[in-house]
Protein backbone atom coordinates (compact mmCIF):
# COMPACT_ATOMS: atom_id res chain seq x y z
CA UNK A 1 0.00 0.00 0.00
CA UNK A 2 1.51 3.35 -1.05
CA UNK A 3 0.99 5.96 1.68
CA UNK A 4 2.96 8.72 3.36
CA UNK A 5 2.95 7.66 7.00
CA UNK A 6 4.00 9.10 10.35
CA UNK A 7 4.33 7.60 13.80
CA UNK A 8 1.10 8.65 15.51
CA UNK A 9 0.98 6.11 18.30
CA UNK A 10 0.77 8.83 20.93
CA UNK A 11 -1.21 11.36 18.92
CA UNK A 12 -4.70 12.30 20.07
CA UNK A 13 -5.87 13.08 16.52
CA UNK A 14 -4.72 9.75 15.07
CA UNK A 15 -8.00 9.16 13.22
CA UNK A 16 -7.81 12.57 11.54
CA UNK A 17 -4.22 12.04 10.45
CA UNK A 18 -5.01 8.61 9.00
CA UNK A 19 -8.07 10.07 7.30
CA UNK A 20 -6.00 12.82 5.65
CA UNK A 21 -3.23 10.44 4.55
CA UNK A 22 -5.62 7.91 2.98
CA UNK A 23 -7.77 10.67 1.45
CA UNK A 24 -4.68 12.21 -0.19
CA UNK A 25 -3.54 8.84 -1.53
CA UNK A 26 -6.97 8.15 -3.03
CA UNK A 27 -7.31 11.59 -4.62
CA UNK A 28 -3.80 11.48 -6.09
CA UNK A 29 -4.27 7.97 -7.45
CA UNK A 30 -1.73 6.22 -5.21
CA UNK A 31 -4.57 3.95 -4.08
CA UNK A 32 -6.57 2.45 -6.91
CA UNK A 33 -10.29 1.86 -7.21
CA UNK A 34 -11.19 -1.42 -5.51
CA UNK A 35 -7.93 -1.63 -3.54
CA UNK A 36 -8.36 -3.13 -0.07
CA UNK A 37 -7.69 -0.98 2.98
CA UNK A 38 -6.85 -3.51 5.69
CA UNK A 39 -7.22 -2.24 9.22
CA UNK A 40 -4.33 -4.28 10.62
CA UNK A 41 -1.97 -3.08 7.91
CA UNK A 42 -2.96 0.55 8.36
CA UNK A 43 -2.61 0.29 12.14
CA UNK A 44 0.87 -1.15 11.72
CA UNK A 45 1.90 1.49 9.17
CA UNK A 46 0.80 4.33 11.44
CA UNK A 47 1.93 2.64 14.66
CA UNK A 48 -1.48 2.86 16.28
CA UNK A 49 -4.40 0.66 17.26
CA UNK A 50 -7.30 -0.35 15.00
CA UNK A 51 -9.70 2.06 16.76
CA UNK A 52 -8.52 5.28 15.04
CA UNK A 53 -8.18 3.32 11.79
CA UNK A 54 -11.87 2.34 11.97
CA UNK A 55 -12.80 5.95 12.74
CA UNK A 56 -10.80 7.19 9.75
CA UNK A 57 -12.36 4.63 7.42
CA UNK A 58 -15.83 5.62 8.61
CA UNK A 59 -15.09 9.28 7.83
CA UNK A 60 -13.80 8.29 4.39
CA UNK A 61 -16.94 6.24 3.79
CA UNK A 62 -19.08 9.26 4.70
CA UNK A 63 -17.28 11.26 1.99
CA UNK A 64 -17.80 8.50 -0.55
CA UNK A 65 -14.09 7.77 -0.97
CA UNK A 66 -14.23 4.36 0.71
CA UNK A 67 -16.81 1.61 0.58
CA UNK A 68 -17.12 -0.83 3.49
CA UNK A 69 -18.47 -4.18 2.33
CA UNK A 70 -19.61 -7.07 4.46
CA UNK A 71 -17.02 -9.87 4.62
CA UNK A 72 -14.61 -7.81 2.48
CA UNK A 73 -13.91 -4.82 4.68
CA UNK A 74 -12.98 -1.39 3.34
CA UNK A 75 -12.03 -0.80 -0.29
CA UNK A 76 -11.36 2.33 -2.34
CA UNK A 77 -14.69 3.35 -3.85
CA UNK A 78 -15.17 3.81 -7.57
CA UNK A 79 -17.58 6.00 -9.50
CA UNK A 80 -20.12 5.13 -12.14
CA UNK A 81 -20.63 7.39 -15.12
CA UNK A 82 -24.02 8.43 -13.73
CA UNK A 83 -22.47 9.41 -10.38
CA UNK A 84 -19.72 11.35 -12.12
CA UNK A 85 -22.21 13.26 -14.23
CA UNK A 86 -24.33 14.04 -11.17
CA UNK A 87 -21.33 15.50 -9.35
CA UNK A 88 -20.33 17.63 -12.32
CA UNK A 89 -23.91 18.85 -12.75
CA UNK A 90 -24.02 19.77 -9.06
CA UNK A 91 -20.76 21.69 -9.39
CA UNK A 92 -22.03 23.48 -12.51
CA UNK A 93 -24.99 24.73 -10.47
CA UNK A 94 -23.15 25.74 -7.28
CA UNK A 95 -19.73 27.02 -8.33
CA UNK A 96 -20.97 29.69 -10.77
CA UNK A 97 -23.14 31.16 -8.01
CA UNK A 98 -20.22 31.13 -5.57
CA UNK A 99 -17.92 32.98 -7.96
CA UNK A 100 -20.73 35.38 -8.87
CA UNK A 101 -20.96 36.30 -5.19
CA UNK A 102 -17.18 36.38 -4.82
CA UNK A 103 -16.27 38.75 -7.67
CA UNK A 104 -17.47 42.00 -6.04
CA UNK A 105 -15.52 41.11 -2.89
CA UNK A 106 -12.23 40.02 -4.46
CA UNK A 107 -9.11 41.88 -3.41
CA UNK A 108 -6.10 42.62 -5.57
CA UNK A 109 -4.11 40.28 -3.35
CA UNK A 110 -6.48 37.39 -4.07
CA UNK A 111 -6.41 38.10 -7.79
CA UNK A 112 -2.59 38.16 -7.82
CA UNK A 113 -2.53 34.89 -5.88
CA UNK A 114 -4.91 33.28 -8.39
CA UNK A 115 -2.77 34.50 -11.31
CA UNK A 116 0.27 33.01 -9.59
CA UNK A 117 -1.42 29.60 -9.57
CA UNK A 118 -2.22 29.95 -13.28
CA UNK A 119 1.42 30.71 -14.06
CA UNK A 120 2.60 27.75 -11.98
CA UNK A 121 0.01 25.52 -13.71
CA UNK A 122 1.39 26.54 -17.12
CA UNK A 123 4.98 25.79 -16.06
CA UNK A 124 4.35 22.60 -14.08
CA UNK A 125 6.04 19.43 -15.31
CA UNK A 126 4.86 17.16 -12.48
CA UNK A 127 1.51 15.58 -13.44
CA UNK A 128 0.43 15.41 -9.80
CA UNK A 129 0.91 19.18 -9.46
CA UNK A 130 -1.78 19.89 -12.06
CA UNK A 131 -4.63 18.77 -9.82
CA UNK A 132 -3.33 20.66 -6.78
CA UNK A 133 -2.85 23.91 -8.68
CA UNK A 134 -6.23 23.55 -10.38
CA UNK A 135 -7.95 23.28 -7.00
CA UNK A 136 -5.94 26.11 -5.44
CA UNK A 137 -6.78 28.45 -8.33
CA UNK A 138 -10.53 27.95 -8.01
CA UNK A 139 -10.48 27.95 -4.19
CA UNK A 140 -8.61 31.27 -4.12
CA UNK A 141 -11.33 32.93 -6.18
CA UNK A 142 -14.21 31.27 -4.32
CA UNK A 143 -12.88 32.22 -0.87
CA UNK A 144 -13.84 35.84 -1.45
CA UNK A 145 -17.51 34.79 -1.36
CA UNK A 146 -17.22 33.79 2.33
CA UNK A 147 -19.81 31.07 1.57
CA UNK A 148 -18.30 28.46 3.89
CA UNK A 149 -21.07 25.87 3.59
CA UNK A 150 -20.98 26.03 -0.20
CA UNK A 151 -17.18 25.75 -0.18
CA UNK A 152 -17.31 22.62 1.97
CA UNK A 153 -19.86 21.06 -0.37
CA UNK A 154 -17.71 21.93 -3.38
CA UNK A 155 -14.59 20.46 -1.76
CA UNK A 156 -16.38 17.23 -0.90
CA UNK A 157 -17.67 16.96 -4.46
CA UNK A 158 -14.23 17.55 -5.94
CA UNK A 159 -12.72 14.95 -3.58
CA UNK A 160 -15.03 12.33 -5.12
CA UNK A 161 -13.90 13.00 -8.69
CA UNK A 162 -10.45 14.52 -8.24
CA UNK A 163 -8.48 11.42 -9.21
CA UNK A 164 -10.49 11.19 -12.44
CA UNK A 165 -10.03 14.90 -13.19
CA UNK A 166 -6.27 14.56 -12.67
CA UNK A 167 -6.20 11.63 -15.07
CA UNK A 168 -8.20 13.61 -17.61
CA UNK A 169 -5.83 16.59 -17.33
CA UNK A 170 -2.78 14.40 -17.92
CA UNK A 171 -3.94 11.54 -20.15
CA UNK A 172 -6.33 13.49 -22.38
CA UNK A 173 -4.12 16.57 -22.75
CA UNK A 174 -6.54 18.79 -20.89
CA UNK A 175 -3.89 21.07 -19.35
CA UNK A 176 -3.77 23.60 -22.20
CA UNK A 177 -7.56 23.87 -22.42
CA UNK A 178 -7.84 24.23 -18.64
CA UNK A 179 -5.09 26.88 -18.61
CA UNK A 180 -6.84 28.96 -21.26
CA UNK A 181 -10.18 28.70 -19.49
CA UNK A 182 -8.61 29.64 -16.15
CA UNK A 183 -7.13 32.79 -17.70
CA UNK A 184 -10.51 33.82 -19.13
CA UNK A 185 -12.21 33.28 -15.76
CA UNK A 186 -9.55 35.34 -13.99
CA UNK A 187 -9.78 38.13 -16.57
CA UNK A 188 -13.54 38.36 -15.98
CA UNK A 189 -12.88 38.56 -12.23
CA UNK A 190 -10.26 41.28 -12.72
CA UNK A 191 -12.77 43.28 -14.77
CA UNK A 192 -15.39 42.84 -12.05
CA UNK A 193 -17.77 41.05 -14.44
CA UNK A 194 -19.45 38.62 -12.06
CA UNK A 195 -21.95 37.28 -14.60
CA UNK A 196 -19.25 36.51 -17.16
CA UNK A 197 -17.10 34.83 -14.51
CA UNK A 198 -20.08 32.69 -13.52
CA UNK A 199 -20.83 31.70 -17.13
CA UNK A 200 -17.20 30.87 -17.87
CA UNK A 201 -17.00 28.78 -14.69
CA UNK A 202 -20.10 26.81 -15.70
CA UNK A 203 -18.68 26.25 -19.19
CA UNK A 204 -15.35 25.18 -17.68
CA UNK A 205 -17.03 22.53 -15.50
CA UNK A 206 -19.30 21.22 -18.25
CA UNK A 207 -16.31 21.03 -20.61
CA UNK A 208 -14.43 18.89 -18.10
CA UNK A 209 -17.52 16.71 -17.70
CA UNK A 210 -17.74 16.17 -21.46
CA UNK A 211 -14.06 15.24 -21.70
CA UNK A 212 -14.31 12.82 -18.79
CA UNK A 213 -17.44 11.22 -20.27
CA UNK A 214 -15.49 10.57 -23.47
CA UNK A 215 -12.68 9.08 -21.40
CA UNK A 216 -15.09 6.72 -19.58
CA UNK A 217 -16.79 5.67 -22.82
CA UNK A 218 -13.49 5.01 -24.63
CA UNK A 219 -12.26 2.92 -21.70
CA UNK A 220 -15.47 0.87 -21.76
CA UNK A 221 -15.35 0.21 -25.51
Amino acid sequence: MKLQTVDIGKTASAASLIFEAVRKAIIEGDLNEGEALRQDELARMFNTSRIPVREALTMLEQQGLVKIERYKGAIVAGLSLDETNEIFDFRALVEPEVIRSAVPQMTQSQLRKARGYIDKFARADDPMAYGDLNRKFHATLYQASKMTYHMNAINNSIDRIDRYVRAQLVQLGGMERANQEHRKILEACEKGDANLAAQLTADHIIGAKTALNAHFQNAAS
